[in-house]
């Protein structure tokens, strides 16, 4: 279901689906990127550095982390443009094989200063591993139509 302007309000909390990272994800964002880095490639370099073992790409894990907040269609019904981040951290590393989710909350939520019938929402962001670390966070924030738009559009 898809939330609207008036379903929003501060301390709201969210949390994602799960994703396994797996050596295809790997693989596929370096061809995407062209980041083939051996921290993410090579195994024996890898093991012998600072990680034990390769890791995902951190833009990877934010891009995956950003669909699994929204593209299930949360904001379907009102969101008009991602704005940006911002304070994002890159906290610990993402091993091939590791399972992340999303936590959210909404941390500001306030109509536009020079947009009518606009509204930006900020998400205050943690993902987390399987075992519950945060391995990256911060805010994201969203452009919404505060008009109410009909439900199953």
């Amino acid at each position: 279901m898809s939330l609207r302007w008036p379903d929003l309000h501060l301390g709201q909390e969210f949390q994602s689906r799960t994703r396994t990272i797996t050596e295809a994800d790997v693989v596929a964002f370096a061809g995407l990127t062209g980041d083939y880095s051996e921290i993410h490639m090579s195994e024996s370099f890898a093991a012998a550095g600072d990680f034990g073992g390769r890791i995902a790409h951190g833009l990877l894990v934010l891009s995956y982390a950003h669909g699994m907040m929204l593209g299930g269609g949360l904001l379907a019904d009102c969101a008009v443009a991602f704005l940006g981040m911002s304070e994002w951290r890159f906290r610990g590393s993402v091993h091939l094989g590791d399972t992340i989710q999303v936590k959210f909350r909404v941390g500001e939520l306030r109509k536009s200063r020079s947009l009518e019938h606009r509204g930006i929402l900020t998400f205050d962001v943690e993902i987390v591993n399987q075992h519950g670390a945060v391995v990256q966070s911060g805010r994201k924030s969203l452009l919404l139509s505060t008009e109410a738009a009909p439900r199953g559009r």
